[in-house]
Formats: C-alpha cells, structure tokens, sequence
C-alpha cells in the first residue's frame, strides 16, 4: 500500500535528485520513523532515482547462539514493496563490537557489501546518507558524490557503558566534521552540534495529514480489543523504553484514574520487572507494534492521546513525530513537559507529574472544538512533504559545494 500522500508523490524531474546509498538505525518495517518517511517520499518523487536502504547489520552469531537457523537462510537483498525504486540490504555481522578487531571486520565486511550492492544496483555517484553514527568508516568509500549526516537522536544520553558513549561520541564528532552537510531534527541537537560542523541545517521530523484524515469518519476501523477499554481511554502511540517513557508517571496515573484506560501502543521494550509492575495495573493496556497502516484506527479510540515522557538530556533531543501525528487527528493532547510537546502551550496540555496530568486530562475532555482546528492547520505547515522541500535544498547544496571543492577520496578516515 502506498503510504505517502498526494502531495509526496509529486514527480519531479529524474535529474533533480541522485541515486543514494542510506545507512540506517533501523530495518525498513511496518513501523514507520523518519528515516522510511524520508527515502519513500524521495522515491516517489524521484521514481528514476535508486535508493540502497542499509538496515542493521545481519548477527550471525547471535542467529547461532539462539538456534534461529533459518534466519541465515533469509535473503539480505530485497525490494520494498510498493517502492520499485527503494532496495533493502543488511550486511553480515560475524564478530563482536565490542571488540577492536572485530569490529574492524565487521567494518570491512559491511564496507565490501555495501560497495558489491551499489555496483549490482548500478548507483551512479550517489549521495551518502548516514542515520547511524558507526557507519563513520565508509565515508570516501562509496564513490559518494556527497555526505549528509543526519542526526535524530542525543545517542551518549541513552543509559549504556561508558566505553559506548565515549565511542559514539567520538564516532558523531568524526562525522560531523566529515560530513558536507549535518542535518539535526531538533533545538537540543543544533546547540549541541553547531560547533562541530560548518553546515548544519534544522529539518524537525513532520506527518502525512492525509493518513490521518479518517480519524473521527465512518471509514476507521477500530481494533476489535477496543470494545473492552474503558472510558476515558488515554493513548500513546510510540517506543515503550525506559529511557524515554515515564514509568512512575504511568502507573501513579494509572492508579489515579481508576476507571479510565491506558493504552501503549508500540514495541515495549521495558525490562521484564518493569513490564509486570505495570501489568498489574489492570487499566493499562499494552498493543505491541502496531503497522503504520493501523495506527489512525487505534488512535480514533483515544479521548486523549498522551505523552508520559521523562525529562532527560535524551528526551530533550527528541522531535517526537507522535507530536506532529496527535496534531493531524485534531485529539486533545496532554504531555509532560518535554521538547516539541512543550513548544505548543496553546495546543497541549502540560503536566509536570501523575497528580496534574490528571487534572490536564480531565481539562482536556472539555476543550473547545476550536482546538481540533488548529491542531489540524498546524499539522498541515508540518508535512513530510514540506520536510523534503527543506532536504532536496540541503543535498543539491552541499552537492555543488563537494563538486567545486573537489574533494572526491580526500577524506580523513
């Protein structure tokens, strides 16, 4: 199914954008972030343009430790569907990272395939978009006509070892420095990053209205689990991690709001412990992932959709697009007092914990038609399609720059 919306599929001229090669933090699903919004309205713009999405690299020692045999059997090339211009590919991970040499090899090995792909797809000089700050390494070897950087997320303020955030600190940095052009989706990572690079351009994350456009009409489909869910049903559509949601916050609100429903819709990645502490909430509702397709019926179900987020150095990095997909259903949204959500006083609701978030969300259930409105118009001026105008800029830009510097293979590695 095609999942951009009309305005995205505008063709443009075959000679306007190159072929690229897209290094990814994430395999190309049917959970949609930005990295697919991005490569599919380029794709549909651009039907002659090739596109290479490099997902994750493939473990295959983990594939054998686990006994997930037929996992080595599956095909690491393959078209998306409905994108004939779109290639996935993840290459082989046979050595621990956490290792020098071997993630020297791995290094090589994903360098060798990306290279092989690019050579079988024919890409002609194309332009290298990394997402994924390890993929430092194949900087100069792509036969790249250009490199952008782009950078959704402060990845040292994630809880992890030390040793990691050092390496991917000094893995950023690098590129930022290498890179022709650094794209940041959020205020957090433009103070963050405008000392390491000369181009840095701003490009926040944004929404496909049309997606949304059957919330609140006959044409949604709501789950058929909804029946049972209480009202008032308070909803979030998003990454379930400790590291972004507020899991105090949750099960306070929870317990405060007897006989209302909590419904988490998206991949959980809580520790165990954590899971069944608030699986004993029997008001709070946990989906799983939830394909893209889907989620416009889900949220229809919601009085109130919610954003229990902590407020972090990490979560003040964010540009969350759920805030972008609650505004282009026009639903009353109640939130703490994060990065994005907080940028819009007159459009949602801000708590600051369990006891006021309850207070918010009993405020939002009374607000003025007028709102929905004007969550709508403001979603419009933040359209996908708006946010490639903003990316072709910046790569035929930083395209001429590269051309006239002539700069091809004199990368520092």
């Amino acid at each position: 199914m095609d999942r951009t919306s009309s305005a995205d599929t505008a063709v443009r001229p075959e000679h306007d954008f190159p072929d690229m090669i897209f290094i990814s933090l994430e395999n190309w699903d049917e959970i949609w972030r930005r990295n697919q919004f991005l490569c599919a309205g380029l794709a549909k713009r651009y039907p002659q343009s090739k596109i290479m999405f490099v997902g994750l690299s493939h473990d295959v020692s983990n594939s054998l430790r686990r006994g997930r045999f037929s996992e080595l059997r599956r095909s690491t090339v393959h078209l998306i569907p409905g994108y004939p211009n779109i290639t996935f590919t993840q290459p082989l991970k046979v050595m621990p990272n956490t290792l020098s040499g071997g993630r020297r090899f791995n290094e090589a090995m994903m360098r060798r395939h990306v290279r092989k792909i690019s050579v079988e797809l024919k890409l002609r000089s194309p332009l290298l978009w990394i997402n994924d700050h390890a993929a430092v390494h194949l900087v100069g070897q792509c036969d790249e006509s250009a490199v952008v950087y782009d950078i959704t997320d402060d990845w040292t303020s994630l809880t992890q070892s030390a040793a990691l955030i050092e390496r991917i600190g000094s893995q950023d940095a690098r590129l930022c420095q290498q890179a022709d052009a650094v794209i940041v989706c959020s205020k957090r990572l433009w103070e963050m990053k405008r000392a390491l690079t000369g181009s840095l351009h701003l490009i926040a994350n944004g929404v496909d209205v049309a997606h949304y456009e059957r919330v609140g009409q006959p044409s949604s489909e709501p789950p058929i689990t909804s029946q049972d869910w209480k009202r008032p049903r308070l909803g979030y559509v998003g990454t379930i991690h400790p590291d972004r949601v507020d899991v105090d916050l949750l099960e306070a609100l929870a317990r405060n709001m007897p006989d209302s429903t909590i419904i988490l819709v998206g991949p959980n990645s809580l520790p165990d412990l954590v899971q069944t502490r608030l699986k004993q909430c029997s008001n709070i509702v946990f989906t799983g992932p939830i394909p893209y397709e889907k989620i416009p019926d889900y949220i229809d179900t919601f009085d109130v959709c919610i954003t229990p987020h902590r407020v972090t150095p990490f979560t003040e990095s964010l540009n969350p697009i759920k805030l972008w997909e609650y505004m282009a259903t026009g639903k009353p949204i109640v939130s703490t007092r994060v990065a994005g959500f907080r940028d819009y006083p007159q459009a949602v609701y801000l708590a600051d914990d369990a006891d006021t978030f309850a207070v918010a969300v009993a405020e939002a259930m009374l607000e003025s038609p007028e709102l929905a409105a004007f969550r709508k118009a403001e979603a419009a001026r933040n359209s996908w399609d708006s946010r490639l105008d903003d990316v072709e800029s910046v790569v035929q830009s930083c395209r001429r720059d590269f051309a006239l510097s002539n700069r091809k293979g004199a990368y520092v590695r």
